[in-house]
């Protein structure tokens, strides 16, 4: 393969890192099919012909919405080799959503399933595609037909470091998505971080169980293999018996905290079973202390809890080398090799350490912005480049980085700031409580107040009026939730994350009058 030192194509580098013995096992799925190197070599180079053949302007956007499938991840491979940008959307996605992505990102190219394409084309060809393929995860579907007539063998797309690799829309729970423009720069740049930082090593095999629309499924533990040139153990959906099972065969898992969860209510999770992982790698949502801790003892392995936003793939890590310092329950760690990372108050002043305040960060891995939206852009950074990244938190003396909450989460009673992560953990302590969420609703005194949305553990029984009266005893007051409600279950997104968005719209008119 033709390879130049100014291509700084992502998939170059990817490519680069393939085995020797390019029919080794590359990836093999849940139902035993096993593909090879090179077999990854030559349909990413028949998909990239495809598209190609198409003849689309520079920086077209190839946007897709499809189930997880290994010829997902080969398209992804294919639009980066062929020099196109690659736009993943929610597989949860409904039509008004799927239009509004669409009409804002212009894509050259829609590839859905053909169970969705009878009402995705029609938004496609309104704004204007000219190329609507489907895909499904049993290995049809258009797109695979059109790609089986191209030619194998590819030239990878002259790329620079600061040229457009993939727009990924954040959720939008403050009005529309958002479109982060990631560069092949951003993207290579922490792939290799996190391959030194994460000590991947010859022989590592990662347990593939989480989406690929997201960054820690698509960017962070694809790359992460690829980069190392590991197999991975590809699982269409999660099932926590089926991860334990395959355990012994890999070293490497990554996941978001309810696959953990999940995980500890399987009697077969123990040391045996996960005596060959040498890594397990949380993110994507807050960790409670006690899975970490439950996970330790049941397993003898400390996960490695991180950082990370669709704006800019990881940002911080508690360390794998025990020289670096212990993994911390409750922090995200230390700034990764390259990254700055600052906390200021709302006036845009450094704040002493130990202080509560708004993260800011820059560094290779840092968007190059918000896509069609400059001022949007201008406003989320700095005059020196740093990224305003909403979420709010503190550096102790050690660097150890704690996030506390999303500034938009902020709750603002009488004047005194609440921070809800902090409420929560003194929630969650408390006997028989599973989980719990701080919420800020309208309040005719106040002007907001804290709702508190708890989950009782399995078999217990809470007393929502005692969980206020227990707070009193621990927190000052102006922090102590005025209504708290016991619940089955929070609103999730497909990635753990609880909804709060949501909580607040259910409790709104709370003390409305």
């Amino acid at each position: 393969m033709k390879k130049t030192q100014d291509n700084t194509n992502l998939f170059v580098a990817l490519r680069a890192a393939f085995p020797a013995d390019l029919d080794a096992v590359a990836v093999e799925t849940d139902d035993g099919l096993k593909y090879s190197w090179r077999d990854l070599e030559r349909a990413s180079a028949m998909i990239a012909n495809l598209l190609d053949s198409l003849r689309l302007e520079p920086g077209a956007r190839i946007a897709v919405q499809v189930e997880k499938s290994v010829e997902a991840m080969l398209l992804y491979l294919g639009t980066l080799r062929a020099g196109y940008v690659f736009l993943p959307l929610n597989t949860a996605y409904q039509s008004a959503e799927i239009e509004y992505f669409i009409g804002n990102a212009e894509p050259a190219v829609v590839v859905c399933t053909s169970r969705n394409e009878a009402w995705v084309r029609p938004i496609a060809q309104a704004a204007g595609t000219a190329h609507v393929f489907t895909l499904d995860d049993d290995r049809t579907g258009t797109l695979l037909q059109a790609a089986a007539r191209c030619r194998d063998r590819h030239v990878p797309a002259r790329r620079k470091a600061d040229d457009l690799a993939a727009i990924l829309y954040t959720s939008g729970t403050t009005g529309r998505s958002k479109g982060a423009m990631l560069t092949h720069g951003n993207l290579l740049s922490n792939a290799l971080v996190l391959k030194d930082y994460w000590g991947w090593t010859e022989g590592d095999v990662l347990i593939h169980a989480l989406p690929i629309f997201h960054v820690h499924g698509l960017f962070v533990a694809i790359h992460g293999a690829l980069l190392n040139g590991s197999k991975m153990i590809w699982m269409s959906k999660f099932d926590p018996k089926r991860v334990i099972e395959r355990m012994p065969e890999a070293s490497v898992f990554m996941g978001v905290p309810t696959l953990y969860v999940r995980m500890l209510a399987e009697p077969a999770l123990d040391r045996r079973n996960a005596g060959n992982m040498r890594l397990f790698v949380s993110g994507s949502a807050p960790l409670l202390i006690e899975t970490f801790n439950e996970w330790r003892e049941r397993t003898g392995h400390t996960i490695l809890e991180r950082y990370g936003m669709s704006e800019t793939v990881m940002l911080t890590s508690n360390p794998y080398e025990p020289a670096q310092g212990e993994r911390r329950g409750g922090t995200v760690g230390f700034p990764l090799p390259g990254v700055s990372l600052r906390v200021r108050d709302d006036q845009g002043q450094d704040l002493p350490t130990g202080e509560i305040g708004n993260i800011q960060v820059r560094g290779p891995n840092v968007f190059a912005g918000y896509w069609r939206m400059p001022e949007k852009t201008k406003e989320e950074f700095t005059a020196d480049a740093y990224f305003k990244t909403g979420d709010v938190g503190k550096v102790d003396s050690l660097g150890y980085v704690t996030i506390v909450g999303r500034s938009k989460d902020l709750i603002i009673s009488g004047g005194y700031n609440v921070y809800p992560a902090e409420v929560e953990a003194f929630i969650n302590e408390l006997p028989g409580v599973a989980e719990s969420a701080l919420v800020g609703v309208p309040h005719p005194d106040f002007g907001e107040v804290g709702v508190a949305i708890v989950i009782a553990r399995a078999g217990a029984t809470l007393d929502a009026d005692a969980i206020v009266r227990e707070l009193k005893a621990r927190l000052a007051n102006f922090k102590i939730p005025k209504r708290c409600f016991v619940v089955d279950e929070l609103p999730r997104n497909t990635m753990g994350k609880v909804q709060k968005a949501l909580l607040r719209e259910q409790h709104k008119q709370l003390f409305a009058g």
